[in-house]
């Protein structure tokens, strides 16, 4: 019996070290680690976030693997990470043996282009079998790859449903058990989660998205509690939890429009680089912007009904509508130009 109150006291005092830990971080902002060299996958790379990701990576001289369904997309992205590699590659000189300055050739960086469907299980295996073989080992994993249905739950095909599941969610399953034994094995990696804000409170109108979102939180959360329960400190972890990025993906997507010049759309760039600072400084958990940390609070100590009124209150309980009717538009004009 001592011995549980001496451990429980133990156990205060290390939270309580968290807290100020976590503190200080705000005051003395952590230095952040040098990628330069490391070999880093990012999946969904030919277009939006991963596209930027791709562009972050480069300028710190990371080699680039870039994962995508559409292989043009994915080109498009490779040449502009070659372009800010050549302007990386200025010559580095250091002083000679006699006094001289002796001229150092740059550490030449590359990038790879794989076309792959991460909705298929053998495309991710078959694709990380090429990379390890044709690359080397991976240092960091960036599961961003996304898609959205855009229907109402009684109007969406069970395909696209599924299709939602498995890309948004079960993806990130098979590319960290491709990836992570060779980290484990070295006791070295990064993995990275791009889930969403709806994955830690949801809306009407995009419930597949939703429980997609959710569920690869689900997966990170207790994949970070698996390699610390192995001692696996060496591996990282970084959950990305951004509110609604103005990509595209949500086009139309309202809240009340007294409240929206507050709750604007995230810039993709901006959201990319607090994303990069967490992930530079080993940072578990980003949300962006931070109201979304008292958002996802709120949601778990209030009634549900306080939350629906809050959801009415802001507009945010029929937020999709204008976006999955937008989508309904579009789809239906595709029809009646098909069947003309």
């Amino acid at each position: 019996m001592i011995t549980i109150i001496a451990e429980f006291f133990v156990v205060i005092l290390k939270v309580l070290w968290a807290f100020v830990t976590a503190g200080a971080k705000w005051v003395v902002r952590p230095k952040e680690k040098s990628v330069a060299g490391q070999v880093c996958v990012i999946t969904g790379a030919g277009s939006g976030l991963g596209r930027l990701f791709a562009k972050e990576f480069a300028r710190r001289r990371a080699i680039l693997v870039l994962w995508d369904i559409n292989s043009q997309s994915n080109e498009e992205t490779a040449e502009m990470v070659r372009q800010i590699y050549h302007e990386l590659d200025a010559p580095m000189t250091k002083d000679g043996p006699i006094g001289g300055v002796e001229e150092v050739p740059p550490f030449q960086p590359q990038v790879y282009t794989y076309a792959c469907d991460v909705g298929k299980r053998e495309s991710v295996y078959s694709t990380a079998e090429k990379v390890r073989r044709e690359v080397g080992n991976v240092d960091i994993l960036i599961n961003n790859a996304g898609v959205v249905s855009g229907h109402h739950l009684l109007e969406c095909p069970d395909e696209l449903i599924e299709r939602t599941m498995v890309v948004n969610c079960h993806a990130h399953f098979w590319t960290t058990k491709a990836f992570l034994p060779k980290m484990l094995e070295l006791n070295h990696g990064h993995i990275v989660t791009v889930a969403s804000s709806l994955g830690l409170f949801s809306t009407a109108g995009v419930e597949d998205y939703c429980a997609s979102k959710f569920g690869a939180i689900g997966f990170h959360e207790s994949l970070s509690h698996e390699l610390k329960a192995s001692e696996k400190e060496g591996i990282n972890m970084t959950l990305v939890c951004p509110y609604l990025v103005d990509t595209g993906m949500f086009k139309g997507c309202r809240i009340r429009k007294e409240i929206e010049p507050f709750l604007p759309p995230l810039k993709p760039e901006f959201c990319v680089k607090q994303a990069m600072r967490a992930i530079l400084t080993d940072q578990p958990m980003i949300c962006t912007p931070r109201i979304v940390y008292m958002v996802n609070f709120m949601k778990s100590i209030l009634p549900f009904e306080a939350i629906v009124c809050m959801y009415r209150f802001l507009g945010a309980d029929k937020c999709m509508y204008p976006f999955l009717a937008q989508r309904k538009e579009a789809m239906n004009n595709n029809e009646a130009k098909n069947g003309i």
